[in-house]
């Protein structure tokens, strides 16, 4: 009997539970969800350079604006004069008016659709072109002089040879505009093929890589920065090659609009047509840097 007692302890199981079962209670339980503001917070340090960017670019559009009122409403008149030009409020009345207007979203419209088609018209045939003349010295023998000698005349004195060449005014602006973009984007794509480390290009081909998978894997990755950097250089002389198209020889789009303000004396267009130029053509080269973000993710896109 009494060594049955003492086996009694070590066979019955404790009635009192064992002190570690609240803590695996409370371990058992959810976790409290995160404090929103944390989320804020450090979202905040993350981004604190561009939200700092951000900030200190409209201080100084800020600024700008300021200096511009005060001496169109003050009539300034040092050496520039500036006794016509419109102040930031009549600019503003204007463009509320204008945007009412459908004639003013045909203008944005038409420059805009002929900036799409010269500029991929343009990429499509010189990145392709900068690859093989960066890559076969023969062909850019044979082509870089004619480049080198066409690259330098402005678009603005291709207008009447445009205008003999094509039948209508739009394809002779969209072929100026073709024009502009082009030369930026070769040069820049040239420049991509000659940085490219030939170790690498040898690497592939001991690998056992023919030549288009080395143009793919190699060349183009590798030139990749340069040709973005073409791009965004390009859409803004694309813009430039544009508007003067469009003054000289369009009757539509945001340069017609801007030239014919000139022609009536309307002032405040004038300067719309200049904010809404720079507006177009901040977005558009913005859209080209956030397109290399997205194919170079460990790259950089200017």
């Amino acid at each position: 009997m009494e060594a049955a007692l003492r086996q009694l302890p070590e066979t019955v199981p404790a009635l009192t539970p064992p002190a570690e079962a609240p803590a695996k209670a409370k371990a058992g339980l959810a976790p409290l969800p995160a404090v929103p503001t944390d989320r804020v917070a450090r979202w905040l340090r993350l981004h604190r350079k561009q939200m700092r960017a951000m900030a200190l670019g409209f201080v100084s559009i800020a600024i700008f604006v300021a200096i511009w009122q005060l001496l169109t409403v003050n009539r300034a008149t040092f050496y520039v004069r500036f006794t016509n030009v419109p102040s930031p409020a009549d600019v503003l009345d204007r463009a509320i008016l204008a945007f009412h207007n459908p004639i003013f979203g045909d203008h944005i419209w038409m420059s805009c659709r002929r900036i799409v088609y010269g500029f991929t018209l343009a990429s499509a045939l010189a990145i392709p072109l900068g690859l093989l003349m960066g890559r076969f010295q023969i062909l850019r023998e044979i082509v870089f002089p004619i480049c080198e000698f066409t690259r330098p005349i402005p678009a603005i004195a291709w207008v009447p040879m445009a205008i003999m060449l094509w039948p209508t005014n739009e394809e002779s602006i969209v072929f100026i505009t073709f024009l502009g973009s082009f030369f930026p984007i070769l040069i820049n794509t040239l420049q991509g093929m000659a940085t490219v480390d030939p170790v690498l290009v040898r690497a592939a081909r001991c690998l056992g890589a023919r030549e288009a998978s080395v143009f793919r894997e190699v060349y183009l990755p590798a030139s990749l920065p340069q040709i973005f950097t073409g791009l965004t250089i390009g859409m803004g002389v694309a813009w430039v090659s544009l508007i003067a198209a469009e003054m000289i020889s369009g009757q539509f789009g945001i340069g017609y609009f801007t030239w014919e303000a000139y022609s009536l004396v309307q002032y405040s267009d004038i300067a719309l047509g200049m904010i809404t130029i720079g507006v177009l053509g901040l977005g558009s080269s913005f859209a080209i840097r956030v397109l290399g973000r997205i194919v170079m993710p460990g790259g950089t896109a200017r």
